[in-house]
């Protein structure tokens, strides 16, 4: 019966670790951690990938008994692994939304609102639109299936012990951070600077003729130049995609101690 039971705590042990690192970074991850994901499909979603990557996994460096403190730990350096994973997507798709914020509120398109699909808040429409296109753009280029292989590899690299991240790891998450609104800035800042300009010319006009209505005239042309502006910004979108998800790609392989090229494509 000892035996038995061994035996049946290491076949347990062979998915949940792995089923903790996946549904982790799935909840966690851009358009599959999004509000209008449903819980039940991430969780199905989660047991099918564990299941066909689990047979392949190596096994636990150390024999790691299923029902102890330490199994605990390494349940948790799991969770944590997966959810930095899928945190860096999130970041990436966030420069966009700043982005987009930035343009609104200078354009005065910032007024409109709706809900935002990944964190269900009330945001201006023009970071939505950035966001949708931006998630468009990363199922385009197949980030999603990049990241799944990233995941698979990440087990040899960091394999199941009570071995996690760094300190130093942790840190490179939290610069990435101040990346992704020094992205956002250089995406909106041809935007403001025209913007600028306008409302330059505006305040000199309101000085050589001061009759004239700036609020009923300037509000218009000003609209109407932010969208002409949007439509001119969203030309160069695709290169600074490219450069944003080559950042967090070789960021994830950074901290994942995976051997990338220099594009950012996994060869291992």
């Amino acid at each position: 019966m000892e035996i038995l039971f061994e035996e049946i705590s290491r076949t347990i042990a062979a998915y949940v670790w792995p089923l903790f690192r996946i549904s982790s970074m799935l909840m966690v991850m851009a358009v599959f951690g999004a509000n209008t994901t449903p819980a039940r499909v991430r969780l199905f979603l989660s047991v099918a990938i564990t299941v066909a990557v689990a047979p392949v996994l190596p096994a636990p460096v150390d024999p790691i008994e299923l029902f102890s403190l330490s199994a605990v730990f390494i349940s948790a350096q799991q969770i944590l692994i997966g959810t930095a994973m899928g945190f860096v997507t999130i970041l990436v798709m966030q420069t966009f939304v700043l982005t987009g914020q930035i343009i609104g509120m200078q354009t005065s398109l910032g007024f409109a609102s709706m809900v935002d699909p990944s964190s269900g808040q009330q945001t201006p429409v023009v970071g939505n639109f950035f966001l949708l296109l931006a998630t468009l753009i990363f199922l385009a280029v197949d980030g999603h299936l990049l990241m799944f292989k990233m995941l698979v590899a990440s087990f040899d690299t960091i394999p199941i012990s009570n071995q996690g991240f760094s300190i130093t790891n942790y840190r490179k998450l939290a610069e990435f951070g101040g990346y992704m609104f020094g992205a956002a800035l250089t995406m909106s800042i041809s935007a403001i600077v025209a913007l600028l300009l306008i409302n330059l010319s505006f305040g000199v006009m309101t000085r050589a003729s001061p009759q004239l209505n700036i609020f009923a005239i300037g509000f218009p042309v000003t609209m109407v130049s932010g969208l002409l502006i949007l439509w001119l910004t969203l030309g160069p979108i695709m290169s600074h995609f490219d450069e944003v998800w080559l950042r967090g790609q070789l960021l994830m392989c950074d901290i994942l101690q995976l051997t990338c090229q220099i594009d950012g494509s996994l060869t291992q």
